[in-house]
């Protein structure tokens, strides 16, 4: 509930205040327009900010769950048709963002499929797979269907709730399901900023030291001691595992980045893009977290050939795989897992855990940890979670009437 007993609307991710009315219209469409004001105080001002770029973020044609404290009965699912925000600063006194958004109503989730369009793509790779056709909707989805030929299905422990994710689905078919509109988000894709602010859409501000990525699985982020942390969900907590990226071999790792920016950020995707100046010159990183996943993926480019490295800030004794193209943990750690990385390319083993190109302009990897590590379930192993990256499929959601 809002402050001062105010009720809510969730806008997609965009928590709003509910205090105003709701114009609709009937006809060969049904419409509804919202319109309302967000405000510091009673809100901070990086809470006003947020939602002001949010609203001004939406993508028209976008299918999106809308939920409402006090009018439950509009609950459901809605394509954006406009928005706007005009931002307002009083300095040192107040802050508003009086916002308006046009929306076409889909429908219920009880009259309502939510079809996953996936690409169906194959990353191209060394090593002669087909990769896995994996796909992962909300936690709070029901009804998944993919024709006469059914997924086999397996869960995963993440900081949201149990997440199912549907493995060897079948080629050339777009799964429908069904969703509450009030639990759409869980287990979504979220990115953060300062103060750990989420951020709503992707043409929003994003600090280049204070940001996450995470999918109540894997939580990456930027490390004083290091490139980056990627962290891993087991046990009721993330476990934190430190990794060097490095455009000088083991000479060097990127020790922070001066530039963040969104590529995409929606539910069920996210990519954050990373740059480093290296006077002369510059490198780009792009990290991309997918609904469901235990890994993030990056890809590593640079203008002029050099040798790009992922390692383990600190030796972790290893064992590489070259035929199968990752590198694992030789052992289990503290919390029984065991980390894992690999590439879609043939790569050269670094000594403290991870792969290394030479005279390259372009890398890339995955990176993550197979939890529970010897005993992992059935998809979570090395070999699985790199099948899983090679069948790169990024995900496009359409609401449609059952």
């Amino acid at each position: 509930m809002s402050a001062f007993d105010w009720g809510d609307i969730q806008l997609g991710r965009i928590p709003l205040r509910e205090t105003f009315d709701v114009a609709e219209a009937g006809g060969d469409t049904r419409t509804l327009d919202l319109d309302g004001q967000e405000s510091f105080p009673p809100l901070t001002r990086a809470q006003v900010v947020a939602r002001h770029d949010g609203i001004n973020s939406l993508t028209m044609g976008q299918v999106i769950p809308v939920t409402f404290t006090d009018k439950p009965e509009r609950n459901g699912y809605y394509t954006i048709k406009a928005a706007s925000s005009t931002y307002t600063e009083n300095r040192g006194e107040r802050v508003t963002a009086d916002w308006k958004v046009s929306l076409e109503r889909v429908g219920s989730d009880a009259e309502t499929d939510l079809q996953s369009r996936l690409t169906g793509a194959v990353r191209l790779n060394d090593y002669s797979s087909s990769g896995e056709r994996w796909h992962a909707p909300p936690i709070g989805h029901y009804g998944y269907y993919t024709g006469s030929t059914n997924p086999s299905t397996m869960t995963r422990a993440s900081s949201d709730g149990t997440i199912t994710v549907y493995r060897s689905v079948p080629a050339n078919v777009s799964p429908r399901w069904g969703c509450p509109p009030t639990t759409y988000l869980a287990g979504r894709v979220r990115v953060t900023t300062t103060a750990g602010q989420e951020v709503y859409g992707a043409d929003v501000p994003l600090s280049a030291t204070d940001w996450s990525l995470s999918n109540g699985l894997v939580n990456a982020t930027p490390s004083a001691s290091a490139t980056l942390d990627v962290q891993s969900y087991s046990g009721g907590a993330y476990r934190s595992k430190l990794w060097n990226i490095s455009v000088a071999g083991s000479a060097a790792s990127v020790a922070s980045w001066d530039g963040a920016t969104l590529l995409r950020n929606d539910p069920e995707m996210a990519i954050v893009r990373l740059v480093k100046g290296l006077n002369p010159g510059r490198a780009t990183l792009d990290l991309t977290l997918r609904r469901g996943s235990r890994t993030v993926e990056g890809y590593l480019q640079v203008g002029t050939a050099a040798t790009l490295a992922v390692y383990r800030s600190t030796l972790e004794t290893n064992t590489q795989i070259p035929a199968n193209g990752y590198v694992r943990a030789s052992a289990n750690d503290a919390n029984g897992n065991r980390f894992a990385i690999g590439s879609a390319r043939t790569w050269v083993g670094h000594a403290n855990g991870g792969i290394l190109f030479s005279s390259v302009t372009v890398m890339d990897f995955w990176v993550g940890a197979e939890v529970g590590g010897t005993g992992a379930v059935s998809g979570d192993t090395g070999l699985e979670l790199r099948n899983q990256y090679f069948a790169a499929m990024p995900e496009a959601i359409y609401g449609v009437r059952r």
